[in-house]
């Protein structure tokens, strides 16, 4: 697996808290879970590499 990048977050205290809470109910570390909701933003816009957007999530119609 490729290295992972580090970097400082700095987050509001109540943003952390619903995080940690939403993370908590999928079973996941909230660096986990930050990962996965920023990678499912990513693919939804079409900005993953080789991955664009599926045509039901595209509301440009």
């Amino acid at each position: 697996m490729a290295p992972k990048k580090s970097f400082p977050l700095r987050i509001d205290p109540k943003l952390y808290e619903a995080l940690e809470r939403w993370a908590a109910d999928e079973f996941r570390s909230v660096n986990g879970h930050l990962e996965y909701v920023l990678r499912e933003a990513l693919r939804k816009a079409g900005r993953l590499p080789n991955q664009p957007p599926s045509p039901e999530e595209n509301t440009d119609s």
